[in-house]
């Protein structure tokens, strides 16, 4: 998990939530290929591997992320929260 959150400094929830369904897509598409050899009897997937989202998916997924909120926009929000919320730091 320490790669995923080094690689999505200032994603927001959205981009977060795009980026395991990403990695959630690649897994699927990963065990239904695995599911197809298994059926033309090569057995060279291991069947638990093929039902895991592994950091595999993730890097795959990571082709296609990117940041939804510039670096302006974040420092406006935060700004705005320090100065409404007497807890935040």
């Amino acid at each position: 998990m320490s790669f995923i959150a080094q690689k999505t400094e200032g994603f927001s929830g959205a981009d977060l939530a795009e980026l395991g369904q990403r990695a959630a897509k690649a897994a699927i598409r990963d065990a239904i290929a695995a599911e197809e050899l298994k059926a033309g009897g090569d057995d060279g997937m291991d069947a638990d591997m093929a039902n895991e989202i592994t950091r595999k998916h993730f890097e795959e997924a990571f082709a296609g992320a990117r940041r939804s909120v510039a670096g302006n926009d974040l420092a406006k929000y935060d700004q705005f929260r320090k100065k409404f919320d007497p807890f935040y730091k």
